[in-house]
């Protein structure tokens, strides 16, 4: 009622033109929702029951690990005008990559137990000095929320979560959260990772973390026309059929599950499921200017925070695009993180 009365053209303030104000306090809030989400997940002391939880769609059959060539080239990159965006988003700039391969679904539980059960954990030349270091600090050696049979155990050691990763794959490990306990499955992306265990993980597979330039393009441009759209699939908004997303589900869905959100290039599940890590600091743009305050993006860029795209389970719709820019520290592990692979073509 009270936007009624308000001039959403108004030329003289860039705050109302178009709505902006309102969209931005309405996608923070959307925001501060998925953080929400996040803690409440912690607390596995009580169980957590939502008053509604989406059935999972039935996937068809993906090959895990599987690639996608993008050609080199410019693209447009960033948001464009006319659309609301984080000023982060903006400009909307050219950009060029050279020849790379990209996974055309996000890193499975299955593909991560391999890296386990090879003893990704316990081998240091699988990770940086400063991965290798949080990992010895924070005694990881599995995905946060992972645990051992239904005693609900967290493994004492690397080299037990190596033995049982192993012996036994998945059908050894639960994830317990305060929605309850369930199998840990194969099919279902990766999650809970931080960082450092996604690039272990994908030196480990031969490969790397996509730049957030290659994985914008993969998720954004046409190769056929050269333009770039605000989803994987084009111009439409999200749906039920396109992406999980919206906490409709309250967890991932297996790879597969949404072919009709698959990006031009034939990307899979790039919005929607888990946020995925990039090796990309967060940094401005070219021509950035901060609006409408520095304190939302300018004071955190730097080499300190790392770039996650796409969008996870618990991200709202309106939240999610192909040009929207997440960050946070290498050690996060509470986020709804996990990854997709890249390497040079």
């Amino acid at each position: 009622e009270e936007l009624g009365h308000v001039d959403l053209e108004d030329p003289e303030s860039r705050l109302l033109r178009g709505g902006f104000v309102y969209e931005l306090v309405r996608e923070h809030e959307a925001q501060h929702q998925e953080t929400i989400l996040q803690t409440v997940l912690l607390m596995t002391g009580e169980k957590y029951t939502p008053v509604t939880r989406r059935p999972l769609p039935t996937p068809r059959r993906a090959r895990a690990g599987e690639m996608v060539r993008v050609p080199g080239g410019p693209f447009d990159m960033g948001a464009p005008e006319g659309r609301f965006s984080y000023d982060n988003e903006q400009p909307r700039h050219q950009a060029e990559t050279g020849d790379y391969e990209i996974g055309r679904y996000p890193v499975s539980n299955g593909e991560y137990l391999e890296f386990m059960a090879a003893g990704g954990y316990e081998d240091h030349t699988l990770w940086t000095d400063a991965g290798w270091a949080w990992k010895e600090e924070a005694r990881l050696c599995a995905p946060q929320y992972w645990r051992i049979g239904d005693a609900r155990a967290r493994p004492s050691s690397a080299r037990e979560a190596t033995e049982v990763a192993r012996s036994s794959g998945a059908n050894a490990w639960r994830r317990v959260t305060s929605l309850g306990a369930e199998p840990v499955t194969s099919d279902d992306p990766v999650i809970h990772v931080c960082y450092h265990e996604a690039e272990a993980y994908a030196r480990f597979a031969g490969a790397r973390l996509p730049t957030e330039t290659e994985w914008e393009k993969a998720a954004a441009w046409d190769p056929d026309t050269g333009e770039c759209s605000a989803y994987p699939w084009g111009k439409e908004d999200p749906d039920s059929r396109r992406a999980n997303l919206d906490m409709e589900a309250f967890r991932v869905t297996p790879i597969g599950s949404f072919p009709d959100g698959r990006s031009r290039i034939g990307c899979e599940q790039m919005l929607g499921d888990c946020w995925e890590w990039t090796s990309s600091s967060f940094t401005a743009y070219p021509g950035f200017v901060a609006f409408p305050y520095d304190d939302y993006s300018a004071v955190f860029f730097g080499e300190e925070y790392a770039v996650l795209r796409g969008s996870s389970w618990a991200t709202d719709s309106g939240v999610a695009r192909n040009t929207f820019r997440n960050w946070d520290y290498p050690i996060r592990r509470q986020i709804l993180a996990g990854l997709r692979l890249a390497r040079d073509a």
